[in-house]
């Protein structure tokens, strides 16, 4: 059984003129469909071939197996990534996930400022993320393929600063990257989606 490689929710021109049809080409067809056909070679004929994705995740880094868990990871992440932006996003969060955001950061621009804050300061490659620990809500950011999905946390949010993420249309302008991201393209819905499946989860 292979990965599939999950659906853009969205055209590729959606986005501009944040993030334009060029870079979510090669994003999507090159980079996103490049982790996800190297990880169906690496795992052709082997125990990973029938799991499911978060699955192989989970074994692949209980065994150690780095060239099996960077491109499952990676293959998650980025689907993770097309459903935390919108056409039209950056709206206000409402509800639930408003509440959670005020609760933890004091309000929402305290928010932004702590998680542009992140996705600035990763070193290299990386990722951003708005994740559930504990209860309450929290910013981490993570190097290279690293993903909080399968640990105790639970991923609310992610953008991706790995270069190829942004360079063709920002260069080397990250700070305008993330502030497009914050300000016109975050999935507030999706956030609130993941939060609700959470607590459902906790309260099980």
């Amino acid at each position: 059984m292979s990965v599939i490689q999950s659906d853009l929710p969205y055209k590729e021109n959606a986005l501009e003129p944040h993030i334009s049809k060029e870079t979510l080409y090669y994003h999507y067809e090159k980079h996103h469909r490049g982790y996800v056909d190297k990880l169906n070679g690496f795992i052709k004929d082997t125990p990973y071939d029938a799991l499911e994705l978060e699955q192989i995740i989970g074994k692949a880094r209980k065994a150690g197996d780095i060239k099996i868990l960077n491109n499952a990871l990676q293959a998650w992440n980025h689907g993770f990534l097309w459903q935390s932006m919108a056409p039209k996003g950056g709206n206000e969060p409402e509800g639930p996930i408003r509440q959670a955001i005020d609760k933890a950061f004091g309000d929402l621009e305290r928010f932004k400022k702590e998680f542009r804050e992140a996705a600035l300061g990763q070193f290299g490659s990386g990722w951003a993320w708005l994740v559930q620990n504990r209860g309450g809500l929290k910013i981490v950011a993570t190097g290279n393929a690293e993903s909080p999905v399968g640990t105790e946390m639970t991923p609310l949010l992610t953008l991706d600063v790995w270069e190829h993420a942004y360079y063709l249309d920002y260069k080397n302008a990250r700070n305008d990257y993330v502030d497009a991201f914050l300000n016109n393209l975050i999935n507030w819905e999706f956030a609130a989606s993941n939060l609700a499946g959470a607590s459902d989860a906790q309260a099980a």
